[in-house]
């Protein structure tokens, strides 16, 4: 992994200055790869598979420990909407962390670990209580039950010691998991009140989080030594839905993996949605790299057009704890510096709904996207009509370096 960190840090200096989306470097891709899609069932014990494949894989991605090996994470499982009910058709699927090795142009899965609570259980993807989306069956039928272990988990890395760091959008949490996938400690916001889990919940994060819109908690992280950056993924529904809706005020935690504490918080403004040909409430971030030094690569999104900006918090304000009204507006407060570095809409080929971001050098990127699982609609016997999108992991070759 240090490999890695190294190839990261030696980005610290990419700082292109590009007046505007298009003039982002040329770039192309050089591997593209499909990831396995087993039943469901044979990918780990569940009741009733509904014809879902195994997907929803490209929701995190990071390097492992060699070459052409990567860390990646599924997110709640599958589900859908019918109307304005959250369907969970395979329900008692368990949020898994797989490790994908590619070799000779063909990526497998080499490791599967299931995430558990302390005495071994499966979690679930389910919302956890009262106040998060209401869990219905797969026909929209029968409200099933909250469960307090359930995550909605979204992007990964890895520390020095071997655990697993996870992003979550319930809570919005923070997960830190042994190598067996066991969590060792969910770290949530002051006054989540969770009862209930089958691992240590700890509230040291900030309050304010608890605003944030439906589906929309924590989405990037990155590590740099002990250090955590964490990413909501859309802007907090404060003081209400509306506004979160329109406005383009992100928010960047820091968060010190020795203590799950946060020591900084930082705005991150978004762009104009206009330029993304979207509307503002359509607008996400996804994926973080750390470059080091208090410098990011990330993600900024719709589900079809996806950019990496790199970011520098080394002259932003640090808000945390100041219970600003930052939604409504940053009046005297600096955001992060951000400048375009790579234009992803513009690479021919590249799919849609890009969430997981990693970097290997200067020069080359990895990306990764979410198929859902390939959810689209189910039939009157309950069998998923699967969408046919796949999941892929695809190499990029920038035409610049990024320094």
């Amino acid at each position: 992994m240090k490999r890695f960190l190294a190839a990261g840090v030696a980005v610290i200096a990419a700082t292109l200055a590009v007046p505007d989306a298009h003039a982002a470097p040329a770039a192309k891709i050089i591997a593209d790869v499909e990831l396995p899609a087993p039943a469901l069932a044979a990918f780990q014990p569940v009741a009733d598979d509904r014809g879902v494949k195994l997907g929803g894989v490209g929701s995190g991605l990071f390097p492992a420990n060699r070459s052409g090996a990567f860390w990646m994470v599924t997110d709640r499982g599958p589900n859908g909407e019918l109307g304005d009910k959250r369907t969970f058709p395979v329900a008692d699927f368990a949020p898994a962390i797989v490790r994908v090795e590619v070799k000779k142009g063909k990526a497998v899965i080499a490791r599967s670990i299931t995430i558990k609570q302390s005495d071994g259980t499966p979690v679930t993807g389910l919302p956890n209580k009262e106040g998060h989306e209401k869990p219905y069956s797969w026909d929209g039928q029968d409200v099933l039950p909250y469960d307090p272990n359930g995550v909605d988990t979204e992007d990964i890395v890895r520390d020095r010691s071997g655990n697993f760091w996870v992003v979550e959008e319930y809570g919005p949490s923070l997960l830190k998991i042994a190598g067996d996938g066991r969590v060792l400690a969910r770290y949530v916001p002051k006054g989540m009140g969770l009862k209930g889990a089958g691992y240590p919940v700890i509230e040291t994060l900030p309050e304010i989080l608890l605003k944030r819109q439906d589906n929309r908690g924590f989405e990037g992280l990155a590590i740099d030594g002990d250090r955590l950056y964490l990413a909501v993924q859309s802007p907090l529904a404060n003081p209400d839905a509306k506004t979160g809706k329109s406005s383009k005020t992100g928010r960047l935690l820091v968060v010190d993996l020795r203590t799950g504490k946060p020591t900084a918080e930082h705005v991150y403004r978004f762009e104009d949605a206009a330029s993304f040909k979207a509307e503002q409430k359509d607008l996400k971030i996804s994926g973080l790299v750390a470059l080091g030094k208090g410098r990011l690569l990330v993600e900024e999104r719709t589900d079809a057009v996806a950019r990496l900006y790199t970011v520098d918090l080394r002259k932003a304000t640090d808000v945390l704890g100041k219970n600003l009204p930052l939604e409504t507006g940053t009046e005297g407060v600096t955001p992060v510096a951000k400048r375009l570095a790579v234009d992803l809409e513009a690479i021919p080929g590249v799919p849609d709904k890009i969430e997981g971001v990693a970097l290997l050098d200067a020069r080359t990127l990895v990306i990764a996207n979410d198929n859902d699982f390939g959810v689209g609609e189910f039939g009157q016997d309950g069998r998923l009509k699967d969408s046919g999108v796949r999941s892929r992991i695809l190499t990029i070759r920038l035409a610049e370096s990024l320094h």
